[in-house]
């Protein structure tokens, strides 16, 4: 591989990895908010869940070289992956996460029961682990902190 390649590659790890940071704090948000049982803004569970999803999927097309419009449609990310099923990537799951992108997160929108807030993590948890097994695992490994 020629220095310059290796630099790119390099460069995409780097991008790839704070895509993934981005990705597992709003799964973090989402899991612990879970725990405030009845009192949890499930709607809030569900944007998060959408967006640990959705950058897990910018994650890949970083990594594999594909550019992306700037959108949270994540049937159109994966799209842009070919076909989502290839990648382990279940075409429900896309489509029920998709819609707490931006409508639940405005007045007006339908509640959300726990039941489904909970489903919607498993989504996430789903689609992050098709993900991982697809990216190397130097930009997977989560970076232990030193405190």
């Amino acid at each position: 591989m020629a220095v310059s390649s290796m630099k790119k590659a390099d460069a995409a790890i780097v991008v790839v990895r704070e895509w993934l940071a981005k990705a597992e704090n709003d799964l973090l948000a989402a899991t612990h908010t879970l725990k405030l049982g009845r009192r949890c803004p499930t709607d809030t569970v569900c944007f998060h869940a959408q967006q640990c999803a959705e950058k897990y999927l910018k994650a890949l097309l970083v990594f594999r070289g594909r550019d992306f419009p700037k959108t949270h449609d994540l049937e159109a990310l994966a799209a842009y992956l070919g076909n989502g099923r290839n990648l382990g990537l279940s075409p429900d799951d896309l489509a029920n996460l998709k819609r707490y992108a931006t409508v639940t997160r405005y007045p007006g929108a339908e509640p959300i029961s726990l039941a489904e807030a909970r489903r919607a993590v498993a989504a996430a948890k789903r689609i992050r682990k098709a993900i991982r097994v697809l990216l190397p695992r130097d930009a997977a490994r989560r970076k232990r902190s030193r405190s």
